[in-house]
């Protein structure tokens, strides 16, 4: 009789793969995994069949994108494709050059006389290391002598003022959100004209280009937030008024 094949144990999952199982748990589908990425959707797939190394390059952004996702962030494709993309390491040859990726075409936004309106979010993680990436919306609308807005999120206890008050933030009440896990969101500016971006831009660059210390500060100073709030959600529009 011929010998017996041994029964092998599949490979344990790679990393990539863990983490892309909390972002189908969450309801994802992986051929959104795969756009959040900005890769094809086979990539996705080759992180459950192709070892415990697969998607190494991946591991930082899936993380990243796990971590808002579970702490409440938003939510959309395009805001965590963003993010990711922040993290997205190149894959290496065996000499340790870059490898060679096709990727799609990207088309930035230019600020000029026609400019309306732009939008960034900035979870917790990149609160903690200055929202960089909300310094661009501020920086057009002030380019092209537009206006702000802003939603905070932080612990419902560390605001200073009952939120539709005018001292905190003029007829904005019905965009103050409660988070079950205890926070609150309040948005300023968009309940009039929204705040001037020039303004705003120079605070920005007096605090190091660190939008999250310029708005903790400006909220700290106008007896809004309690000294030394941790704000884990930051939403920032800009835009132009028409006419």
């Amino acid at each position: 009789m011929p010998p017996r094949r041994r029964r092998t144990s599949p490979p344990p999952p790679s990393e990539a793969a863990r983490l892309t199982d909390h972002l189908l748990a969450e309801g994802f589908k992986k051929s959104e995994i795969a756009e959040i990425l900005g890769r094809n959707s086979a990539i996705v797939s080759h992180f459950f069949t192709r070892g415990p190394g697969a998607g190494q390059a991946y591991v930082a952004a899936l993380q990243a994108v796990v971590q808002e996702v579970q702490a409440g962030g938003p939510r959309d494709l395009a805001s965590l494709k963003a993010l990711a993309g922040q993290y997205v390491q190149r894959r290496r040859t065996k000499s340790g050059r870059l490898a060679r990726v096709r990727q799609k075409d990207a088309l930035q936004h230019e600020v000029d006389e026609e400019w309306n309106s732009g939008f960034a979010r900035a979870g917790r993680q990149h609160i903690a290391s200055g929202a960089s990436r909300l310094k661009p919306i501020i920086e057009e609308a002030a380019a092209a002598g537009g206006v702000i807005a802003f939603t905070v999120r932080a612990s419902k206890g560390r605001f200073l003022i009952d939120s539709g008050r005018d001292e905190d933030s003029p007829r904005v009440r019905t965009h103050v959100v409660q988070r079950p896990d205890g926070t609150e969101e309040r948005s300023y500016g968009r309940g009039g004209a929204g705040m001037d971006a020039q303004e705003w831009h120079q605070r920005v660059t007096s605090a190091g280009g660190d939008v999250t210390a310029a708005i903790s500060d400006w909220m700290e100073e106008t007896g809004r937030l309690a000294e030394g709030t941790k704000i884990s959600h930051i939403e920032l529009r800009g835009w132009k008024p028409n006419g």
